[in-house]
């Protein structure tokens, strides 16, 4: 079968049988084994997850995860993204982001957390001051957070679970 990577991006979520292909863009995207097998671990251990995709044609060129977290109510952690090296640049994995970030507020999720350069998520709207209030272990300013409600944090602090595959069991 040939694959065209020619054609409008569309923003989808993922389909059964995507995960080699996504991990295949996780690999080309970060060039180790760890962040193109996190979302595979993360999703066979049975965390409630959101996982979108953007295509062209046939193509699956970038891939964001939302897994739940504990500890912060209607809480999710965004990570791992990855856009294929060809199609860095072009707005895609923003486009994915929020795409992501419009389906999680649809189905009810409060609020967003990610660990990453402040400078590309305060774009998406991600500030550390809302993040301060979580206790974990990269807390810090390239660890944000997003409200999707308003206001879903005020007052909020407390420990935040993220799923084990992040790196071992109760990640707090």
């Amino acid at each position: 079968m040939a694959f065209s990577s020619q054609g409008p991006v569309v923003y989808r979520d993922m389909q059964d049988g995507e995960l080699a292909a996504i991990e295949t863009i996780h690999a080309s995207a970060f060039g180790r084994d760890e962040e193109a097998r996190l979302p595979q671990a993360i999703i066979n251990d049975g965390h409630e997850i959101l996982s979108v995709v953007a295509a062209k044609g046939d193509y699956l060129v970038a891939h964001a995860l939302f897994s739940a977290l504990r500890g912060a109510d209607g809480a999710l952690a965004l990570g791992p993204v990855a856009v294929v090296p060809d199609q860095q640049g072009s707005g895609i994995g923003s486009h994915l982001i929020r795409y992501g970030l419009d389906r999680a507020r649809e189905a009810g999720w409060r609020s967003v957390f990610v660990l990453g350069d402040p400078a590309f998520y305060g774009r998406l709207g991600f500030e550390a001051r809302l993040a301060r209030g979580a206790a974990v272990p990269w807390a810090g300013p390239h660890f944000q957070a997003l409200e999707l409600v308003p206001q879903a944090l005020d007052g909020w602090s407390g420990i935040l679970r993220y799923p084990s595959a992040f790196g071992g069991e109760d990640i707090i």
